[in-house]
This record gives C-alpha cells, structure tokens and sequence, in this order.
C-alpha cells in the first residue's frame, strides 16, 4: 500500500476504477495483453522442458476483457488458485489451475503415459498436487513478469496455492476491470487450461513503462519539447474587466436602457484580467494617445480575493 501511497497517478486510476469501473480501450488491452502472453511462452516451454521429463504443450488458448470478480471459485471448485502480489498491487496477477491441468501435470511429472491421459482430480487436490501447482505457478509468474523497466514488479517466489471449500470461502476478491489470459496444456482431447487474471491497470502500467533504449528516451524528450513548444505559440483571448459597484438585486433588476451607471473610485485600479473565465492578473485601466491600456499590477490571488471579499461583507 506505501508503494500505492507514493504513485498518485496509480492511486488516482485505482480510486477512479473502485468508484465508476473505468476501464481501458478494449483492443489496447487485448494487445497489449497478447504481448505478454506470447513473450511468456518461449521461457514457460524451457522451464517445463527441464522440469518434466517428456514434453508439455504450452499455448495461448485465448484473452479476454473481463471483471475481476469472475476469478473467484465456487466454494465446491478443484481448482488450485494462487495471488501473486507485486511492488504496485496485492493482487497483481492470479492464477487458476483446472482438475485437467492438475491430473496431467502431476501424471507427467511422475512419468505417467503420454498416450494415455489420466482423468481430471474428482477432489481437493493433495499435498502433493499442490506443490506441483505450485512450481507450475513460479514458471508461469517468472515468464509473465519479464524484466527491465517493463517488468510487472512481482513478488516471487508465488505464495502457497490455495484449493478447497476452507480456502475459498475466505477467499476475497477486489472487483474490477482485468483481462483473463488462457493458456492450454497439454495436447489432443484431454487438454488442461491455467487462466491468468490481472487488473488493467495493472497491465497497462506496463505497457506505459518507461523507454528501454537511449535513443528511444532521446526521442520521448524531443518529443516533448515540441510539444511544449507548440503549446507556448498557441493563441489565447485575454479580457480586461472593469469592476462597477455593488448594488441590491432589486435595483439590478430595474435597470433601464440609457442608464448611466457610476464607477467606484478605485475600479480603474482593480481591472481583472482574465484567460477563458479564469482572472490571472490584477490590472490598471489608463490610456496612452488614442488607445486604452491596461498596465499588469500584481498576480490575481484567488484567495486573498475571497477573504477579501469576507471582510467587505
């Protein structure tokens, strides 16, 4: 939460989302999402080729755009779930393993026969079956995490998988929008899914890392400047506004036209100065020749303008 605390761009995103769902561009998340599910596949396929000893399909069996709270099981579920937290978020990337998975993995592991797939779990997985969840779930936090300055910060080694009516049902889940990675394993008819959950601002935090290379950092800069740049030379409409006096609703609303109306004594030397409604001066109106002049006298302090106005009351 400190680390929350300390990025008021991320801590703006997260109270936004908590309070009215904003959500990402779909497509951006989906590609971006994308991205990292297929950099994560070539390093899952090395780690599972030294982990087991006959091969495991690995792929990217689909993404979606979804809502948090979907993750969570069903109190009766034989999934294995884990929470991986990172610097930036408790719950930065969740991970479920189905009884498919479970069977093929453990059966894999043991050497069990590649031409005969094992059933899926018909109950809560065992010690056992948790600690291989649980070695499957670091190979797949190592690879979605990546490294360098685009890396998702999280914290490994992965906590204890959680399973069972016990774990579930204390299990708490903090909605909103996130995007669901599907990854199959296994081949042919039998094929186990682990499903991969992260927040999108989470994932997008990601994608808006900043540059890897000097050069890309030099044009960011560049960019920038120009940007500036731009924004220095555009046109803005500046309005000088004399203050008249003040006078009761009843004898405003009796104004008629030809009226002459009086200016307080000092209104020449209280002129406001104003950008698109927002005073930024405090002014005085003179002439010089045949043009009427209003020279800068002091920043507007809207503040001061306010107590001000207190007192006058």
């Amino acid at each position: 939460m400190k680390a929350q605390v300390e990025n008021p761009e991320l801590m703006r995103k997260l109270i936004v989302e908590r309070l009215v769902g904003e959500t990402g561009d779909p497509r951006h998340v989906v590609e971006a999402a994308r991205a990292t599910a297929m950099r994560a596949l070539p390093i899952v396929a090395d780690t599972f080729s030294e982990k087991f000893p006959t091969p495991m399909a690995v792929d990217v069996a689909g993404i979606d755009v979804a809502r948090m709270a979907e993750l969570k099981p069903e109190k009766d579920s034989l999934d294995a779930l884990v929470v991986v937290p990172a610097t930036t978020s408790r719950d930065a990337l969740t991970m479920r393993l189905d009884p498919q998975a479970l069977s093929l993995l453990v059966s894999t592991l043991f050497g069990g026969d590649p031409d005969i797939p094992p059933p899926p779990l018909d109950r809560v997985p065992s010690k056992i079956e948790l600690d291989v969840a649980a070695m499957v779930f670091e190979a797949f936090a190592q690879a979605l995490n990546g490294n360098g300055p685009r890396a998702l910060g999280l914290r490994l080694p992965v906590p204890q998988p959680l399973s069972g009516v016990s774990d579930f049902k204390r299990f708490v889940v903090r909605d909103g929008p996130g995007v669901r990675i599907t990854f199959s394993l296994g081949a042919g008819d039998e094929v186990g899914l682990l499903t991969a959950w992260m927040p999108q601002r989470v994932l997008l935090a990601r994608g808006a890392a900043l540059p890897d290379s000097a050069e890309e950092r030099v044009q960011a800069v560049a960019w920038r400047q120009r940007f500036n740049d731009e924004v220095l030379r555009s046109n803005v409409e500046l309005t000088a506004t004399i203050p008249l006096m003040k006078m009761p609703l009843k004898a405003l609303a009796g104004l008629r036209e030809g009226q002459v109306l009086e200016l307080r004594e000092n209104a020449q030397a209280e002129t406001r100065l104003s950008v698109r409604g927002r005073t930024i001066f405090i002014c005085e109106f003179g002439r010089l020749g045949q043009h009427y002049t209003v020279r800068v006298k002091q920043p507007f302090d809207a503040r001061q303008d306010v107590l001000d106005g207190l007192l006058a009351g």
